[in-house]
């Protein structure tokens, strides 16, 4: 679906993923997805098939795979429900933090408990007021001999209902300037003083938890904050977020290409004037387009994807696909629910979660307006006049 596997064991790895979308995923998404399921027995199976690991070093526990591997397995796994993509995005940006900035002592305790989904979450950064501008956020953390108090409010924050786990960023020194060198990144586990307030309704994007959070004189143990060393947090969070732009793209081509199987399936079934709609040109324009942006937005993401592999900075490359994949994504679901007539607008086929869930990427990691402010900035200073 997105490119080919660098090696025999994943392309082990992406027949068994198919095998499992196929037989134990595929069956039952209508019916999660509707009720706005949390779906436990498959997330239970990811554990089981080391999807929590994906990206998290063989010495560690995990698959070890290749962001470009992990790319496919995300494309694959959205292409089917989208949400299960997002289980495991979240929770491996907060892995990758841990992997990319954390101290030793805090890669050998918390990797092999993150590959194996023994501890399981995502990344607390979105509030009230904070989204896009994270150095608004007020979440604040204060020592306290060996531990630190958080006390605030996290929003839309993934994986936070069933999950167990956070890297949350917090202030720890409000005053600071600029900004960013008073912000701090803390692996949380849940406890007392860590507050699920609400389950956030949405439209699409459903049988994930997003959820509401206050925390209330909540205490960390100091060991817990990622690098040993106060002020790094943006940092650590951006350079994950690179990861979570990728696997967001990656997440459009799945649905993109989704939206694109349907369309080209239902035109050859459905007739119209005495032959079937793929036969009509008006059809036939649409299926060329919706073709030309899935073929684009692989190509895309799987040059960011082999960027970030050989530790390139790839933000620039990142948004790229994040953008245009994702823009392919909610292009394709309406073309599709189009080509559908009415039956696309009915929950009897998969075409309505497609053009519910596609909106989503859009404003996930980064909104696409910030992706090409991001995309012009990196420009200009690769190519000084």
């Amino acid at each position: 679906m997105l490119n080919a596997p660098d090696n025999d064991t994943d392309s082990a790895i992406l027949d068994a993923v198919d095998r499992f979308l196929r037989v134990e995923v595929r069956p039952h998404v209508k019916r999660l997805e509707h009720a706005d399921e949390y779906p436990e027995q498959i997330v239970e199976r990811m554990k089981a098939m080391g999807l929590f690991g994906c990206i998290i070093p063989t010495e560690f526990g995990g698959l070890g795979l290749s962001t470009s591997t992990y790319a496919a397995v995300v494309a694959r796994i959205s292409a089917v429900w989208m949400s299960l993509s997002g289980i495991v995005n979240s929770h491996l940006i907060m892995a990758s933090a841990v992997l990319r900035h954390g101290t030793e002592e805090q890669k050998r305790e918390l990797l092999p408990r993150f590959a194996s989904g023994e501890l399981r979450g995502g990344i607390g950064l979105t509030e009230p007021d904070a989204g896009t501008d994270l150095q608004a956020i007020r979440t604040r953390a204060v020592r306290d001999g060996d531990h630190y108090v958080v006390n605030g409010r996290k929003t839309w924050i993934t994986n936070s209902g069933q999950g167990n786990c956070l890297a949350l960023l917090v202030k720890t020194d409000p005053s600071a300037e600029p900004r960013h060198r008073g912000m701090s990144l803390l692996v949380a586990e849940k406890g007392a003083g860590f507050v699920v307030a609400r389950k956030l309704k949405k439209l699409g994007y459903r049988g994930i938890d997003t959820c509401e959070l206050v925390f209330q004189d909540y205490r960390v143990p100091v060991s817990r904050l990622v690098g040993g060393a106060e002020g790094r947090g943006l940092h650590q969070v951006l350079s994950g977020l690179e990861l979570g732009r990728i696997n967001v793209a990656a997440r459009g081509v799945g649905v993109a290409t989704a939206a694109l199987q349907d369309a080209v399936a239902y035109a050859q079934q459905r007739k119209t004037f005495g032959k079937p709609i793929c036969e009509h040109q008006a059809i036939q324009l649409k299926l060329g387009e919706m073709a030309t942006r899935v073929e684009a937005a692989r190509l895309l993401v799987q040059s960011a994807a082999r960027a970030h592999d050989r530790g390139e900075r790839c933000d620039m490359e990142a948004g790229m696909a994040k953008y245009f994949a994702t823009e392919a994504a909610m292009e394709n679901a309406l073309e599709c629910m189009r080509i559908h007539g009415a039956y696309g607008y009915s929950p009897e086929y998969d075409v309505e979660r497609y053009y519910r869930d596609a909106p989503l990427l859009l404003i996930g990691e980064g909104t696409n307006e910030m992706q090409r402010i991001i995309i012009a900035r990196q420009l200009v200073q690769r190519n000084p006049a």
